[in-house]
């Protein structure tokens, strides 16, 4: 309660750290410095209503919004000359988003920012404005609505032509954090995930500025089935900033696929559980992330062995022999593994282990890709010989 308080106290929430003081000590009383700021809030609150009462009565109107054009100097020229709404209303309007922001009405804040960007003509102002509805949309956890804000902002910092490089920088490392308490909320949150981490501007901000994010990508291409192909993308990258960092979720791969050290991926494995267990965002998949990992060791062991000791994979995996037993003979009976299961021996025999038509397609289009560029370049240099 303390730190709610703490955190409280540079914000407009007054009574709500009124109410969490008054628990805290047991007291109905309040200090007079809590009772000061609640009087500058309020009247803060006045004035700004004042001030954007003009212009929200205005974008109240069916007819004012449908006049709108793409064009926002048209849009304040049009209000400024019908209505006498200049830009200083406007500003105002971004000031009272801001406010009702700090007072923890997110709902508003993010309503009265949407018009406020159709009339914006500030490149600065209108990424605080992207910024605060990305915000807004998190803290009210509508997180379909905060997907879009993502791209909406990802656009906008990729297309900033004039930006100096650190500041881009600086505004990519912050998407890729902010962007975690969407993703890992969102149904498609994972994918999403992959592709912005992986495009080569966002991969290279996790670089040089954010290494640890490669923990989140690392656990979102485990749990994701369908995006094996980064993989060896995302391995190569774990292994170039591993002299910077490494935790269990990235050693876990990189002891599996680089090293095929199978004893190090199965104490990493143990790890992982408990980064996972006091991981905000990976708590809720570790399940998910468990099982999907004793895959890739178990199928990674496959591809190097014709006959495998369901003892000594049991170990592998972290599982006892009747329950690996099991788990092996599931993953037999959903086609998901070519082999089968000797229970005399105790053993699972493995059948011939062929490329999918997925698989096949993906390698000819390689090929195929790597064809054409040789031709392009040999049909370039014949044409300046």
């Amino acid at each position: 309660m303390k730190s709610k308080l703490a955190l409280l106290k540079d914000t407009n929430m007054v009574d709500f750290a009124m109410d969490i003081y008054k628990a805290l000590n047991g007291t109905e009383e309040v200090p007079q410095n809590m009772k000061d700021r609640r009087g500058e809030v309020v009247t803060r609150l006045r004035k700004l209503q004042a001030d954007v009462d003009p212009i929200i009565k205005c974008l109240e109107s069916p007819n004012v919004v449908r006049n709108f054009r793409q064009d926002k100097a048209f849009n304040l020229q049009f209000l400024q000359e019908d209505f006498s709404i200049g830009a200083d209303h406007v500003e105002a309007l971004f000031q009272y988003a801001k406010f009702q922001f700090e007072c923890g009405n997110y709902a508003m804040a993010a309503e009265l920012l949407q018009p406020y960007r159709t009339l914006c003509t500030s490149t600065e102002r209108n990424m605080s404005a992207l910024w605060g509805k990305l915000a807004s949309d998190i803290l009210m956890q509508n997180f379909e609505a905060a997907r879009e804000d993502i791209n909406k902002l990802r656009d906008a910092i990729d297309n900033q032509t004039f930006a100096p490089p650190l500041v881009q920088l600086q505004q990519r490392t912050w998407l890729l954090h902010w962007s975690l308490f969407v993703f890992w909320n969102h149904e498609n949150g994972k994918n999403d995930l992959i592709d912005l981490y992986m495009s080569p501007p966002y991969l290279a901000a996790i670089q040089i500025n954010a290494q640890h994010l490669l923990r989140y990508l690392a656990a979102a291409v485990v749990v994701n089935k369908r995006r094996r192909t980064v993989l060896k993308d995302l391995i190569r990258t774990i292994q170039q900033e591993a002299y910077e960092y490494s935790d269990p979720v990235t050693q876990f791969l990189e002891s599996l696929f680089v090293h095929y050290d199978f004893d190090g991926a199965q104490q990493q494995l143990k790890e992982c559980e408990d980064v996972i267990d006091n991981d905000f965002f990976l708590t809720a998949c570790k399940e998910e992330f468990v099982e999907n990992a004793r895959l890739f060791i178990f199928e990674t062991y496959c591809r190097i062995h014709q006959t495998i000791d369901i003892k000594l994979l049991a170990g592998r995996l972290n599982m006892d022999i009747e329950a690996a037993e099991k788990w092996i003979a599931n993953l037999i009976l959903n086609a998901r593994l070519n082999a089968k299961i000797d229970s005399k021996s105790g053993t699972v025999v493995m059948g011939t282990q062929t490329q999918s038509v997925h698989e096949q397609l993906i390698e000819r289009s390689k090929q195929l890709s790597v064809r054409t560029f040789m031709l392009a370049n040999t049909c370039v240099g014949a044409g300046r010989a």
